[in-house]
């Protein structure tokens, strides 16, 4: 067989497969229960009204051939009025919105549908962790800009280069913020100024606390002239696992993502956008009270930490290491994982980002072996 391709030699490791080795191990060699704080999988599923939308919609006799390949129109428009509803952004169902089996797909897919080889994609650093492996298979060149503490961890977008593509996500992952304000203003500013595209991860959207409301990039003026926002089902609805999501903004980029669908895959199978529309239509007090839960975890095992650690979105806890502590550490003798900050780019060094996204007992038990392990330092 002839050498592997250049591009997959170009991948990363994938951080999370390692994270979950490196967990799996610590659990099997033995010793108490290991908290694991570690992986942002949300820990409850989606409302009943969803799931039996899935099921009814799945007993049809007509559903399960090829769905339309760009999917429903019915799902479009449900995500449509979301916009509106929500985020005080109008769209065009037709040309604006592009249905994706998971936001990851896209991350890779708009690079590829941004960047030629050779070309400039700028990172938030930190940044998720998956973000690279995009601009790696496009072959184009990997740059970062600085997301600082003292700035709020807002880049300084004035001082960033010219770039095929400009990628941001607010709430952020990991960094727990929501975008401070300006920052999405100086994005279009960017993008007018370079001619960059904007790519903005949504995903956390609408897991924000302290009587925050949702945002949207492209409610900012002039965005959807120079971007796009990927908007997941996964964190609002508890439907990780269902791989439906979608990329929403300009019309040219929308169609660059359609032309790469048309060819890579045939539709999104249609009891899933029903479900998702159930979802995005029917009732919302399910999303009132994930977001609820996530905040009162938030704030208990907050108050463990001897500095406050930042939080104001996502169900993530972004926090700096005391001196003596590190993630393997706290791992290897206290027993919680978490992951670690180097994992999300240079400037994560000395942090590290917890999950909250998983039961009350998990995040008492997490909390009160934090609390034994920043005291051990401390002492």
């Amino acid at each position: 067989m002839r050498a592997r391709p250049k591009r997959l030699d170009r991948l990363p490791q994938q951080y999370f497969v390692a994270l979950l080795g490196r967990v799996a191990a610590a659990a099997a060699a033995g010793g108490p229960a290991l908290v694991d704080l570690g992986r942002g999988n949300p820990e409850l599923g989606p409302p009943r009204h969803v799931v039996e939308a899935l099921a009814e919609t799945a007993a049809r006799a007509d559903v399960h051939g090829y769905a339309p390949i760009r999917g429903l129109a019915r799902t479009k428009d449900a995500l449509a009025g979301r916009y509106r509803d929500v985020y005080g952004v109008e769209l065009d169902p037709e040309r604006e919105i592009a249905i994706v089996p998971g936001t990851k797909t896209a991350i890779t897919e708009l690079a590829l549908s941004l960047a030629n080889e050779g070309d400039r994609i700028l990172l938030p650093d930190p940044f998720y962790p998956d973000y690279p492996s995009g601009p790696a298979l496009a072959g184009a060149r990997l740059e970062t800009v600085p997301l600082r503490a003292d700035r709020g961890w807002s880049p300084d977008l004035e001082a960033a280069p010219d770039a095929a593509a400009l990628y941001l996500n607010y709430p952020s992952n990991p960094c727990a913020v929501c975008a401070p304000p300006g920052t999405f203003d100086d994005a279009v500013r960017w993008a007018e100024r370079t001619g960059g595209a904007v790519v903005h991860d949504a995903a956390y959207a609408d897991i924000v606390f302290d009587g925050r409301s949702p945002q949207s990039f492209l409610a900012t003026p002039g965005a959807l002239d120079v971007g796009v926002e990927m908007w997941s089902m996964s964190k609002t609805y508890g439907m990780a696992g269902w791989r439906i999501g979608f990329v929403v903004g300009n019309a040219e980029i929308v169609e660059r993502i359609n032309l790469l669908n048309d060819h890579n895959r045939v539709g999104i199978f249609e009891p899933l956008q029903r479900a998702a529309i159930a979802a995005l239509e029917g009732p919302q007090d399910s999303v009132a009270s994930r977001v609820a839960a996530y905040e009162r975890r938030r704030d208990a095992i907050a108050a463990v930490f001897p500095e406050p650690p930042v939080c104001e979105g996502t169900f993530f806890v972004w926090f700096r290491l005391p001196d003596g502590l590190t993630a393997e550490r706290l791992l290897e003798e206290h027993r919680v994982a978490v992951a670690p900050g180097e994992g999300f780019g240079p400037s994560g060094a000395g942090w590290a980002r917890l999950s909250v996204a998983v039961d009350d007992e998990t995040i008492e038990l997490g909390a009160e072996r934090l609390q034994r392990a920043f005291a051990r330092v401390a002492a």
